[in-house]
């Protein structure tokens, strides 16, 4: 791949981010209520109090106009104040970026060393009984919404066993690597979830395809073990299919897992989005959407990297 794809494919990234941002804000804007009802409910808070911090935001203008005061923001780095909490919202983001990416990397890696084993194990003994409950496992994993499994989970090791807290970054005067590991354990655990099981289908797919053909036999009849052929022939064939899917949820799950993160109070990006979405702040939301749309378009460019790794055939000029 060479660097000028790179740069046409970044360039061509402007203008889909003006769309979406321009999308976004229409539908923030369109939604019921806004930033200012927090402020209604309180008596203390006059009319001309209300004036004085709508002007001070730019809500007193039409939505046009302040969706270009925005964009120029943008432009010159300035992402605005948060109207909930008054602080700027890039200080926000970065403040709650870390532990997202802890947890998220450690979903993500989790995901990836259960689901490729799985999906070739499957693949290779397809037809079998371990086979039928890999697939019936997956179809659970992914039917099986998110919270419940995070209630569930909460209820036996915290409540029943006591072995984990059942929420929380650290505990209160802790923060070392056990305490920090322990807090970590069951919200990486349902995060990952999902994404093994899916992870763990589009590999056994793609191992499926690819044990079919015929280099495969040939391999076979070299007198090839089982396990070099499974994992020098045929994975790295078989994960071209699957490398679509794994990128974009790279992109997803790093740029906040919103369900998971405000169940197990983790203060993250997903958390800080439903914290947004509840007072309507307006400048954080718009912040945290951009990130995630930069987040999964730049993912789908790594995903074109990953395709030319994979197959030599694939140039990109």
């Amino acid at each position: 791949m060479s660097l000028g794809y790179v740069i046409r494919r970044l360039l061509g990234a402007i203008p889909l981010l003006l769309g979406i941002s321009l999308i976004l804000f229409t539908i923030i804007h369109l939604a019921p209520g806004g930033p200012l009802d927090m402020y209604l409910e309180n008596p203390a808070v006059s009319r001309e109090a209300l004036d004085q911090i709508a002007k001070a935001y730019g809500l007193d203008q039409p939505v046009p106009v302040q969706y270009f005061l925005w964009l120029k923001s943008i432009l010159v780095g300035d992402w605005g104040y948060s109207i909930r909490t008054g602080r700027p919202v890039l200080t926000e983001i970065v403040l709650r970026l870390g532990p997202t990416l802890e947890l998220g990397g450690l979903a993500l890696l989790l995901s990836l060393a259960i689901a490729i084993p799985l999906g070739i194990i499957s693949a290779s003994r397809r037809g079998s009984k371990l086979d039928t409950t890999v697939t019936l496992a997956s179809f659970a994993g992914i039917s099986i919404p998110v919270f419940w499994m995070a209630l569930l989970l909460q209820l036996f090791f915290s409540v029943q066993m006591g072995w984990l807290p059942s929420a929380g970054y650290k505990s209160i005067g802790g923060g070392d690597f056990a305490d920090r590991l322990s807090h970590i354990v069951m919200p990486a655990a349902v995060l990952s979830l999902a994404t093994v099981a899916s992870w763990s289908r589009f590999i056994r797919s793609g191992m499926v395809d690819v044990l079919n053909q015929d280099y495969i036999r040939t391999a076979y009849a070299k007198g090839r073990s089982e396990r070099g052929v499974l994992l020098l022939h045929a994975l790295r064939n078989a994960m071209i299919p699957a490398v679509t899917v794994i990128a974009v949820d790279f992109g997803t799950v790093i740029s906040g897992a919103v369900i998971t993160e405000t169940v197990f109070a983790w203060p993250g990006i997903g958390r800080l989005f439903m914290e947004s979405m509840d007072g309507r702040d307006y400048p954080m939301l718009m912040g945290l959407m951009m990130m995630g749309s930069l987040g999964i378009i730049i993912a789908n460019i790594v995903a074109d990297f990953a395709y030319a790794a994979l197959d030599p055939r694939i140039r990109y000029g």
